[in-house]
Parts: C-alpha cells; sequence; structure tokens
C-alpha cells in the first residue's frame, strides 16, 4: 500500500468560530485502541509525523506520569487539530472501570464521540456498560471497529454482536475492501453482501429522516437521491438516532479519512448541543446558555492537573461568551448544592485573575491567544478552581450543576511514612482531591485513621503515585479499621474508691453504682439514688462526669459503650479531700469494676446495603452477601433485566466489596451502602479484636 499523504491542516492557534468545533470523545474499553486510534487520526490530520509519537518524542495520550507503568491510560487527555476547515478537539478516555470519573468528565466537554471496539474482542458486559454511560447523556456517536489486522479479526462478528448489544440502529455506513473503504451508499456496492448492508442501512436512514414521505417512495420503488440519503444520515447521527459503523485501521491509515470526514460532517457542532441549564450562586435559575462568543462568560473545570513549572493547570470547556489571557474570573464551586453534603468539596465563591491561555496537546500545551465558546483550552494559575467548578464573569457569576460523580466505596486506610511525609501530606491530598471529585478523603477521629476512598485498586494505586511523583510523599497502607462498640449484656454493681494522701489536701472519693444495659443498644442514662447525702449533691454530676469518660475509653477492648443506663445507689465524701475530680476518677472505676463482674459484648456496624445487578447474576450475589454474615431484607425488579438486592452487612465484610462484586459480576454490578445500626459480633470473632491504645 503507497503512503498516504497527510492532511494539510495541523494544530490550530487561531480561535474558530462555535459551528467550525467538534468536541469528540474516544469511549471503549481498556484493550480497544483508542490511543493508537487518535494517534492515526492526529497523523491522517497533519499533525504527527507518525502512529506512537508527537514531535518532542512522548505519546499524545501520556498526560499522566506513570501510565506506561501501569500499562493502562488513567486519565482524560486532549489533543485538537485543524481538519477540512474544523477544529477536531479529540479527547482521550480510559476504558477501565475505575477511572469512570475522567470518562464522565470527557462526556461533559464532548459534544459527540467515537465508540471504539476492537475487531477481534466480544462486545462483552464491561462495553455494554459504557455504552451506557453515553446514552445515559443523549451522546451521538458512531462505532469505530479497529485492530483489522489482528489475526483474529472478525469484523461482521463485532457489528452483529453490537447490534445484539447496542439496538438496530447500529449500522455500518462503509465496507472494507482489501486497504480502502467502499461508502455503502454514494460508493458501488458490487456483491450480494454489500448489496444487503446497504439496504439495510438505506431502510434505517429512512425511518429517521424528518420528511416522512420518503419510507412511502422507497417502497414503492423510487430511486432516492444519494445527496438527500446522506444528509439525512448525518442528520440522524446528530441526533444520537442512528450509529454509523466504520472500520478503520489506525496504523495502516485504512478508513482514517473516511472517519474525519464524518467527524467534520455529521457530528454537531457546540452551537448545536441542547441548551444548558444554568444557575445563579445563590441557587436560582438563570436563562439557558447558547453557545455564542458575544455573550456572557460561562465555562467548566474538566480536569485539573499540576505542573512542577505551571503550577495548577485547569482544562476548561467553554460554554458561553470568551476567555482573554489575564482577565479576571468568577470560580464557583457547588458540588454540595446539587449532591448534598456527602460531598468532601467544600462550596467556594472567589474571584480570580486567569494566567495565560493554551490549547493542550497531549503534555504539550500551545499558547493561544483567545478561546471562545464551545472550544477546549488550558489555562494557568486558578489557585481556588477544582475539577467541576464553572468559571464565569465576575459582573454576572453563573454555576453549572456538575456532573454526576460516582461514588468512591473502596476504603483504603494510609499513613504517612515518615516525618517529613506527615508534614506534607494535608496540602497534598487537597490538591489530589481537587483534581480528582471521584475520590474522597477522610480523617475519621473515632478510629483514628486517615481513608482514601477510591472506586477500585486501580484507582487506589493512582492516587498513592500521584502523592509520591507529584508531591513528593510516601505513604504507607494500613488495615481498616471498623468503629466497634462496646455494650453491657447482664446488670452489673460497681464499686468505685479513689482516695490518695500525699500531703496537704488528699483526694477522697467513693460511689456505688448499678450498671444495667438498655432495650436497644444506643444512648446512655443516669439515675441518682442517693439518700442521706452520701454523695454530696455537687457531687453527683462529677460521678456522671466520670462514667461518660470511662464509657468513651471503654472497658473491654477500649471502644465506647453504648446502650447502659447507670444508676449512683451510694457512696463516702470527705468534708476536706472530697474534689469534683475525685468523684469523676470514683465513677470511672466503679464502671471498670462492673465491667468485671459482669459480662460485656462487642458491637459491629452494619450496612444496609443496595446492590443493582443484572438478573443473571442474582443467585451469585445473594450467595455471596450470605457468605458476608448479611441478611437480605428483600429484592426490587429494575427495568427489563436487573434485580436491587437490598440486605445489611456487617462493615467489617466490606472493606474490598466494590472490587468483589465487580469480580463476581463481570463489571456489571453496582452497590450504595449506609450506615444501620451496630449489632453484636460472635464472639469468636469478638476474641480476636485488637485492643485499641
Amino acid at each position: 500500500m503507497a503512503e498516504r499523504q497527510p492532511h494539510k491542516d495541523s494544530r490550530p492557534l487561531d480561535p474558530p468560530t462555535p459551528d467550525r468545533i467538534r468536541n469528540i470523545v474516544l469511549v471503549g474499553p481498556s484493550s480497544a485502541g483508542k490511543t493508537t486510534l487518535l494517534e492515526g487520526l492526529l497523523k491522517e490530520a497533519g499533525a504527527i509525523t507518525r502512529v506512537g509519537t508527537v514531535e518532542d518524542g512522548t505519546t499524545v495520550s501520556d498526560f499522566e506520569e506513570g501510565e506506561h507503568e501501569h500499562g493502562r491510560s488513567m486519565s482524560l487527555a486532549v489533543a485538537p487539530v485543524l481538519y477540512d476547515g474544523a477544529k477536531l478537539n479529540f479527547l482521550d478516555t480510559p476504558g477501565y472501570a475505575d477511572f469512570v470519573g475522567e470518562l464522565r468528565a470527557g462526556l461533559r466537554a464532548a459534544d459527540c464521540a467515537l465508540f471504539v471496539v476492537a475487531a477481534n474482542e466480544q462486545v462483552d458486559r464491561g462495553t455494554v456498560q459504557l455504552w451506557r454511560e453515553c446514552d445515559r447523556v443523549g451522546m451521538p456517536r458512531a462505532l469505530v471497529v479497529t485492530k483489522l489486522d489482528h489475526a483474529r479479526a472478525d469484523v461482521d462478528a463485532v457489528v452483529r454482536a453490537a447490534q445484539d448489544a447496542f439496538g438496530d440502529k447500529v449500522l455500518p455506513v462503509h465496507l472494507q475492501k482489501g486497504d480502502r473503504l467502499v461508502g455503502l451508499i454514494s460508493g458501488d456496492p458490487d456483491d450480494d453482501r454489500a448489496q444487503q448492508l446497504r439496504g439495510e442501512l438505506i431502510e434505517g436512514v429512512i425511518e429517521e429522516s424528518e420528511d416522512e414521505s420518503l419510507m412511502d417512495r422507497y417502497l414503492a420503488g423510487e430511486k432516492i437521491d444519494e445527496d438527500l440519503l446522506v444528509a439525512d444520515l448525518e442528520k440522524a447521527v446528530a441526533r444520537a438516532a442512528l450509529f454509523p459503523v466504520i472500520p478503520v485501521g489506525a496504523t495502516t491509515g485504512v478508513g482514517l479519512r473516511e472517519l474525519l470526514d464524518l467527524c467534520v460532517r455529521a457530528f454537531p457542532s457546540p452551537a448545536e448541543h441542547p441548551a444548558r441549564e444554568v444557575f445563579t450562586p445563590a441557587g436560582k435559575k438563570a436563562d439557558a446558555l447558547t453557545s455564542d462568543p458575544s455573550a456572557p462568560l460561562v465555562a467548566e473545570v474538566i480536569k485539573t492537573t499540576s505542573d512542577p513549572y505551571l503550577g495548577r493547570v485547569s482544562l476548561i470547556r467553554v460554554f458561553s461568551g470568551s476567555f482573554d489571557a489575564d482577565a479576571d474570573v468568577h470560580v464557583s464551586g457547588h458540588f454540595s448544592s446539587f449532591f448534598g453534603s456527602a460531598t468532601s468539596h467544600a462550596d467556594h465563591d472567589d474571584d480570580e485573575r486567569i494566567g495565560g491561555l493554551s490549547y493542550p496537546f497531549g503534555k504539550q500545551l500551545v499558547t493561544a491567544r483567545k478561546v471562545v465558546a464551545g472550544d477546549i483550552a488550558a489555562i494557568g494559575r486558578l489557585t481556588s478552581a477544582e475539577t467541576g467548578d464553572t468559571l464565569s464573569s465576575v459582573e454576572q457569576p453563573r454555576v453549572l450543576e456538575p456532573w454526576q460523580l460516582p461514588e468512591p466505596l473502596l476504603p483504603v486506610a494510609i499513613e504517612a511514612a515518615t516525618k517529613s511525609d506527615e508534614d506534607k501530606l494535608p496540602a497534598a491530598l487537597a490538591r489530589l482531591a481537587a483534581e480528582d471529585p471521584s475520590l474522597k478523603v477522610e480523617n475519621n477521629t473515632e478510629t483514628r485513621q486517615l481513608v482514601l476512598w477510591v472506586l477500585g485498586e486501580a484507582h487506589a494505586d493512582a492516587a498513592l503515585d500521584r502523592l509520591q511523583r507529584r508531591f513528593g510523599v510516601t505513604v504507607e497502607q494500613r488495615d481498616l479499621v471498623v468503629p466497634l462498640r462496646e455494650a453491657f449484656t447482664v446488670a452489673a454493681k460497681g464499686h468505685g474508691r479513689h482516695v490518695k494522701q500525699s500531703g496537704g489536701h488528699g483526694q477522697y472519693a467513693i460511689c456505688d453504682i448499678e450498671v444495667e444495659p438498655l432495650p436497644e443498644p444506643v444512648g446512655f442514662e443516669f439515675v441518682d439514688k442517693v439518700v442521706g447525702g452520701a454523695v454530696p449533691r455537687q457531687f453527683i454530676g462529677s460521678v456522671e462526669k466520670g462514667v461518660r469518660a470511662q464509657m468513651e475509653r471503654g472497658v473491654r477492648n477500649g471502644y465506647p459503650v453504648v446502650g447502659l443506663r447507670v444508676t449512683l445507689t451510694d457512696g463516702k465524701s470527705h468534708s476536706v479531700d472530697s474534689s469534683d475530680a475525685a468523684f469523676q476518677s470514683a465513677g470511672a472505676l466503679a464502671l471498670r469494676e462492673a465491667a468485671e463482674d459482669g459480662r460485656v459484648a462487642m458491637l459491629e456496624p452494619y450496612d444496609e446495603v443496595s446492590v443493582s445487578v443484572p438478573d443473571d447474576f442474582v443467585g451469585a450475589v445473594m450467595s455471596d452477601l450470605s457468605a458476608r454474615h448479611g441478611r437480605v431484607l428483600g429484592t426490587d425488579k429494575v427495568g427489563d433485566d436487573g434485580t436491587l438486592i437490598r440486605a445489611l452487612v456487617p462493615q467489617r465484610e466490606l472493606a474490598r466489596y466494590a472490587i468483589e462484586l465487580r469480580s463476581t459480576t463481570h463489571g456489571t454490578g453496582s452497590f450504595t451502602r449506609t450506615f444501620a445500626h451496630h449489632e453484636p459480633m460472635a464472639e469468636e470473632h469478638a476474641r480476636d479484636v485488637t485492643p485499641r491504645t
């Protein structure tokens, strides 16, 4: 095959008009070859000289240090090019489930998608989940079949599987003939199979045509004008009503130009994107956005990174208005306003002056003099901006509802490796959380652990790797501690004697108490039944305070005592040596003695878990929950082929459930968890509890 000549356009510097912009996100499983496809498209458009590198020798998608060591893309990468008078902003997204936050950021920034599958692989459940992510936001898309030269490549089988999984509107528009593609509408299909595919495509296009008479004319045998069919095809693609299939050889060049042509002609521009809702910082609905460069500025931070030389760099999508370098902007972050207090990102409103404007190209930044509505760019020096924040004019501040974040459900307990790391860790974690809203940092004062909540093991590895590479902070993982409780199981008595004499005023306090468990393992009651002033009135509260303090410290393994009624029955005092502190100590001693005479059980926390799975996996999931000592509360039907399982499960059994559910359900299961209550722990497990110091 002769070497194809690249398109004469290359990376753009001047701002285009919104109607000539195409924001295109690449979506697909990790092994589909998205990055190689992107590099092939860039080479075809003339932006790079060969697949695999850009001019400085780095790969286009190597936006995040360490990606090659991990063997997968972990972050969103952007590469803009000019082609046929249009600016194409390609956004390469990770295909691995742990980085669905990066995928959703890419979907938010884009107006259309290339959904990439490999010719040698099946359309598995994980791929279907990615398709549904696109469906959820109504994303127009084309299906690109890659790896045509693989020994096990079978394009026809992949297309049939895609139609079974995604619907009959997935239709080939080109057929591979050796080292070229033949268009099924405007080309020259020369065999029965091509004619059959052509007929299916034409019928699919006509069904979606706005001309209702077209189907009758076609069925009557009238030859429909090819230009009309192509125009209707492009309109159907832009409305996400039809999904064209194109086979592409990213390294051989087959189909690359046809795919670029489709991106320009059939994909919608930002100006054609449905108007987005926008609000004032006070929550009042404002006029919907239009992609107008002269309108008030509204943009969104799609991704945040830290550069060792430039500091914080914000990748932005401009929805309205225009950006000039060194302009003042209003930065609004309102996660909790939309998603509740569960988010670890505090609401904020700040005015800042932006630094330089640039277009990102992998790890490179190409200086831009102006960025208009519909475009994607990078901004430096925004110290308060976090991923998901809105940028707008200072005079007319606005807030966009952030995209729905995946809930991180895998806890990873960490500890600074050295004193130096401990000093740097808080600031590093704050910057890490600002970059990645799908990561939550919890400083659990009860368990005395620092916990990162992540989406999976790969997400955890990426976060810890960034801490070390980017911020120079090394941490060590620790076993997760769950917040246990202690509870008396039977009534008991305790005698507290705190008597000391060491010259001058001594310490003298004696009290007798009775303890009994409350009906439910929550709360605390204190009852005074002292008669005759055995314990002076001013020290009754001191005994209670001492008992409460000891309950907080625990009486068996150092965990708080709950569900207890304590009755003060008797005591003794001294006119000189008794004091508040002495009776506090006596109350604590009395509770400890009661624990020695009675029986104290360990209580463990239970979460109510809601697991959503396809019907095929209901049995396996319920068996797994039972093996985790869970109790199924009920099931509900979800859609045509899904089930929601509700269960109570001990928290100690949920530490790795995010990983294990994914494995059990082949990546199709999801769950939520909320704290329910504490229940007694089986004694064989309680004996293994490590006392808390």
